[in-house]
Parts: C-alpha cells; structure tokens; sequence
C-alpha cells in the first residue's frame, strides 16, 4: 500500500530519502573509490590539528585550566568522541557524500537536512577563508618579521577603503583548490606529506620539551596554587574552549563514497585520528605547561617563547613552520568537503546541476570546487573573517548534535517505507497485475478482482481467529512502540533545550533559573528513561548496509552528545547566531523557491521498505 507521495507544504519537508545512493552511482556521478585507512586517517588528523593548538595552551591555561590543562584537553577528547561514535555509525551505514546532510536526510527529512547543508557550505567557505588569512603571519615571520612578505604576497589596504587585502591567503585557497581538482589520491598523498611534517614538529615540542623539563625539574608544576588553580570550574570552561580544536574528524565522513571498504575504514580513521589528535594535545600540553609556570606563558606564542627562555631561540622557527604546515593542512581540510556537500544536494534536486557534475578523469566534482575555491578566495582575500570564526562552529556544532539525533531514529524509528524509484514503478505496476491475474487462475472466473481475493483472505484467516489477533496485535503494539519512542525523542531534544538555556541565562533571577533547570533535567530524565524501557526497533538491523560500526550504550551516548553540543551552541554568543540566522533565513528562500519544486523525491511514491526490495529483485535490480 502507498503511503503517499512526495507533495508540496509541510509533507515536503518530511520526506526521507533512502539509506543507500546506489540509484545515484547508476547515473554516471559515481566518485573514484581511491581512499584506504592511512589517507583516512591523514585527512582526520590534518583537517584537525590546525594552528589553535600553539596558541590555546597559552590562552587556556592562563585563564582558566592552570597546569590541568592537560585534564581539560581529555574532557574535551571525550566530549569529541561521543559525536565520533555517532558519526561512525552513520557512515558506514550510509557511505556516500553529503555527510551529516546525508544522514539528516535519511533520518529525519528533507527540510532539516537541507538547512544542515546549508550551514556546512557556510561553515566550510568562512573555515577556509580564515585558515588562509592565518597563514600569511605566520609565513611572513621566515622573512625577517610581519611586514616582510614580498611586495605580491604581503597586506595592502585599499586607497579609500577600510579594506585590507590578502593576496597571498588568496592565493594559497586557489592552489590548494587546483590541487583538490586533480583527484582525491593526489590531494590526499599531499595531504599526508603536510601532516606529517606538522606531526614531526609535534613530536619535536613533545621530546625538546621533555629534556628542560627534567633537566630543570619541572618548574611549571611546581606553584603555590596548586594543579587546579582555577577549581573544576575551569577545567571545565577550558575543555569548552579547547573542545573546538576537535573540530575536523568529520570531513572523513564527507569522503565516504571515495573509501574502499567503508564499512571497516570509515570508523577506524575516525577513531584513530581523533585518538591521534587528543594523544598530541594532551603530550604537548603536559610538556609546555611544565616548563613554564602557567602565569607567566605568552598567551600569543606560548610554545616559541616557552623554548626562548630557555635558550633556544632557534625553536621558534622550527614551531613557526608547524603552525604553517598545520594551516596549510587544515586549509585543505576545510576545502575538500565542501564539493561534496555541494554535490550530495545538487544529486538530490535541491541544487543546480551544476555541482552534481563529476569530471570523467579525475572523479571528483571539479565544478563544484572551483565555484568553492573562487569563493573562499574572494572572501580571504577581501575579508578579515576571523570576527566571523563562531559561525564556523555554530554549523559544526548543529551538524554534531543532528547526527546524534539521527542515532536515536536509526535505533527507535528507522524509516519503514521508502520512496519507490520511477524506475520500479512501472515494474511494481506489472508485478501486481501478474498477482491478480495469478488469483484469477487460482480461484476461478467467479473470482476476478482485488475486493473478491481480500474476502477470501480474510474468509480464510477466520479459520483461525486466534492467529488472526496475534498479528493484529503484535502490529498494534508496534505502532504504540513507534510512536512512545518517537514522542520520547522529542521529549528528550526538548528537555536538553530547556536545561542548557535555562542554565546558560545566568541574567536570570535564581528562582527562575532554578525552575526552568528541574523542568528540564525532569522531563530529560522521564524520556531518557522511557527510551531506556522500550525495545529498538528491530528494522534498524536492515538499515542502509549491514556489518559496519555499532554506536554504544544508546540511548546515553547520543544523548550525552546532544546535551553538550546543544550546551556549547548556546553558549557561542548572539552575534554569531546572528549572522548565522541571516545566512539561514537565506537558505529557506532558496528552498521554498528552487529546492522544494525540484527535489527528486517531489513524484516518487513511498512505500514499505520490503515492497521495495521485492521490487528491485523482481525487475533484475542491481545495488
């Protein structure tokens, strides 16, 4: 039985694509399948080890961790790792492009996943044009100091404007874009090289520091005010701050459709390069924190200087050349998933064409890059974004926690119908009639129509009414399982809402704030508990493909996740909510005027899950 088509209003935003993109790869889009668990793992630990880490432990520890540093990058680790696992799933359960727009598609409908991509595009165009405006500084100290870039490369306002160009981050944006053009194994055999040498350079802080640390018996662990000076207040708010550092594990999932075997790497190069990053971090942390008393780090240069009082001015060079090649790699980090977004939107209809069109020799959507690549440069070229640096994580973050959702659809209420493709309507179409004409030979001329064979059916099914309740009521309490679990989704998303607002409002009076607190840790609570008594469904078994990574302790790691990145969200400021709601309100536009009328899912007809199965095994289809 249909279950009804893909129409206009609100049913628009609803509808659900299915969990795999074989019926896209059919159409000639098909990505080349070059990627294996070390690139993996290059891009993971590239796209997130940027030039942050050489300044946050000197910020970080001054204002608010002490020589506990280290403990504040472990919590952030973790809080990191809850949105990994979720990712992991997801991935190889739905390896194709788009990442969490994908999975936002296929879980929880069109309308959210559009507005997901949306503020991806966004965050990865402003991500990218604020890693290149970093680099130019940092380079510009190889020559002599920070005004002595060549003429070509270096800064120049503009007469009669309030404007600072950047010719060299442009510059470097459309390189590394010409680059990303000439196949994903080219750009990730160069982006292996870069973090590596950055890791090296890691590993040099990491050893260097070690030996004046114990030649001068760790000076820096030695104050008065103890290892939490700050209490866990602050190791608290420095895992917040410190936590943005994580940010970049997911451009693994956005090369899913260009992975090998997903199923087995996917999850092993997000967990082994976001365990790579945290290790890194936490070693570098211990060390520069050791050998400098927290108090009186450089909070702009914190490592340089850290080996300048001790001697080694030369080190500053050595540092300044990772925080470049740390920069360069998280440049390509923020540029290579972009396409790809662009790409999974445009195969669904809610884009142009345009950015759907892979090239035929070098398999990726060179289209799509160069319009990102021109863009980014533009902006890095004209802007200084790093003002602009929240937006960035305000579409990171939405991504994380709609992922986490999705896990909880995935294992409570996965999709049980599925758009039935107009490739297999027609063969559905001559299989039912092959079945009515079938019942016509079974049962005779007196019999000869759908009605007449449905009275027969049930006439039989009389002969055993007992067996006749059991289905009835097996699939009436399915239906009610269904809907507590997804009532208590939603119970749970808005009691997170109401406990991290309510504690974020610290302008509010104390009795209010308390309230709004219990209300929602209550109604978090009762969900959380519910979804804990009630049966997964077992439908999440069949879903997208079978063998890959299982999130753990669901329902309390996603929900775990949620309730952190939602805390984090609200707590980024108004003015990057702000631009980012503009940038948003942009995106609904688009929609309602172009994507909405031209989704690919706007004729399909959805039905159950196994007729589409039978339908695809009927007519020869091949997955």
């Amino acid at each position: 039985m249909a279950l009804g088509g893909g129409g206009g209003g609100f049913r628009s935003l609803m509808r659900r694509k299915p969990a795999d993109s074989d019926r896209v790869r059919a159409e000639g889009q098909q990505l080349a399948k070059e990627l294996n668990i070390l690139e993996l793992i290059a891009i993971g630990v590239g796209s997130t080890i940027g030039a942050g880490v050489y300044v946050l432990v000197g910020t970080v520890a001054r204002e608010h961790s002490g020589p506990a540093l280290t403990v504040s990058f472990l919590i952030a680790g973790i809080a990191a790792a809850l949105s990994a696992f979720c990712y992991a799933e997801l991935a190889s359960r739905c390896p194709s492009a788009g990442s969490a727009y994908h999975y936002t598609y296929v879980c929880v409908g069109e309308g959210v996943a559009w507005l997901i991509g949306w503020a991806l595009v966004l965050e990865y165009t402003i991500g990218g044009s604020a890693v290149a405006r970093g680099i130019s500084p940092n380079l510009a100290l190889f020559f002599g100091g920070p005004d002595s870039l060549p003429w070509i490369l270096a800064r120049h306002q503009l007469p009669w404007f309030d404007v600072i160009v950047d010719p060299c981050a442009a510059a470097l944006v459309l390189v590394v874009s010409a680059l990303l053009c000439l196949g994903i194994k080219e750009s990730s055999f160069v982006q292996g090289i870069v973090t590596t040498l950055n890791a090296c350079v890691m590993l040099f802080v990491i050893v260097a520091g070690c030996y004046i640390g114990f030649q001068i018996g760790w000076d820096g662990y030695k104050v008065t005010d103890g290892y939490f000076p700050y209490g866990v207040n602050g190791v608290l708010a420095g895992s917040a701050t410190v936590f943005f550092a994580y940010i970049g594990f997911d451009t693994v999932a956005s090369t899913a459709e260009e992975v090998k075997n997903p199923q087995r790497d996917l999850p092993l190069g997000i967990g082994a390069a976001l365990s790579i990053c945290c290790l890194l971090y936490m070693m570098v942390s211990v060390v520069i924190v050791g050998i400098v008393p927290y108090s009186a780090m450089d909070p702009d240069t914190p490592i340089s200087s850290a080996f300048a009082k001790h001697g080694m001015q030369w080190a500053m060079y050595v540092v300044t050349s990772g925080a470049v090649l740390a920069l360069c790699s998280t440049l390509m980090g923020s540029l290579l998933p972009q396409p790809r977004i662009l790409m999974a939107m445009a195969r669904d209809g809610l884009l142009p064409s345009f950015f759907s069109d892979v090239n035929k020799q070098t398999q990726v959507p060179v289209k799509g890059t160069i319009v990102a690549g021109i863009c980014a440069a533009a902006l890095a070229f004209f802007m200084d974004v790093s003002q602009l640096a929240g937006m960035v994580s305000i579409g990171t973050l939405l991504a994380f926690t709609i992922v986490a959702v999705s896990i909880l659809i995935l294992r409570y209420v996965p999709p049980d119908d599925a758009p039935l493709p107009s490739s297999l309507q027609e063969s559905s179409h001559l299989n039912q009639e092959y079945d009515e004409e079938k019942g016509r030979d079974l049962l005779g001329d007196e019999i000869c129509n759908k009605s007449q064979i449905k009275d027969l059916i049930v006439e039989e099914s009389m002969k055993d009414p007992l067996l006749e309740k059991k289905q009835y009521t097996g699939t009436m309490d399915e239906m009610k399982r269904r809907r507590i679990a997804a009532f208590s989704i939603g119970s749970v998303c808005l009691g997170v809402l109401v406990l991290t607002s309510s504690a974020s409002a610290t302008w509010l009076p104390f009795l209010p704030l308390c309230i709004g607190c219990i209300i929602g840790g209550l109604l978090l609570i009762a969900s959380l508990g519910i979804l804990c008594s009630i049966d997964q469904d077992d439908g999440r078994h069949s879903f997208g493909h079978a063998g890959g990574f299982t999130c753990p302790f669901v329902p309390f790691l996603p929900v775990l996740c949620i309730l952190i990145n939602t805390y984090l969200l609200i707590n980024l400021g108004g003015d990057a909510w702000m631009r980012v709601s503009i940038w948003l309100m942009i995106g609904v536009l688009v929609y309602i005027f172009y994507g909405r009328t031209r989704s690919s899912l706007i004729d399909v007809v959805y039905v159950p899950v196994a007729q589409v199965n039978d339908c695809r095994s009927s007519s020869g289809f091949l997955s």
